[in-house]
């Protein structure tokens, strides 16, 4: 099973003590890392490469967002890959940066009749398969990466995400 050294930096108040998203973060991303080892054939390195995820608030969110991407608006998963990576090539030491959104995540998992845990680990796995080159900018790759994190979520027993919807694009 791939090895993942993951950084967290909580800078919010009201997110769950360290500990708890260690833990969720871990068997969200260890999941993930393994799926797309045995599923996509996805290669690793043999030294644990290393992913920042930072728990931040809208405030914060929306400054990232318009500042990166243009959108003067918070939004839920930000993902910075550290380089360029296509799907299926090895990864470098770094892997980048996953910002997440507490009251984004709160309203959404809300909205969505989904535990904070259940929406938070879907984010988690949406903003790492980022950091792997996937996105959801042309329906045939939005359908390719939501069919990544339906199946990886169900092996973490969650159910799918985007059942009922068309791709996000």
């Amino acid at each position: 099973m791939p090895q993942l050294d993951i950084q967290i930096s909580i800078e919010d108040e009201g997110w769950p003590e360290e500990p708890a998203l260690f833990a969720l973060s871990e068997k969200a991303l260890g999941a993930a890392a393994e799926f797309l080892a045995k599923e996509e054939k996805q290669p690793f390195p043999k030294v644990a490469p290393e992913l920042s995820l930072v728990f931040t608030g809208d405030a914060a969110i929306k400054e990232i967002n318009a500042e990166w991407r243009g959108k003067d608006k918070p939004t839920n998963v930000l993902s910075f890959p550290a380089f360029p990576l296509e799907p299926g090539k090895m990864p470098g030491p770094m892997l980048g940066d996953i910002v997440i959104a507490r009251e984004t995540v709160e309203r959404e998992a809300v909205d969505l009749d989904k535990s904070f845990d259940d929406h938070l680990t879907h984010l988690l796995v949406h903003g790492f398969l980022h950091l792997f080159g996937y996105d959801h900018m042309q329906t045939d790759d939005a359908e390719r990466m939501e069919a990544l994190e339906t199946r990886i979520l169900a092996a973490l027993g969650l159910s799918d995400p985007y059942a009922g919807q068309d791709p996000i694009i």
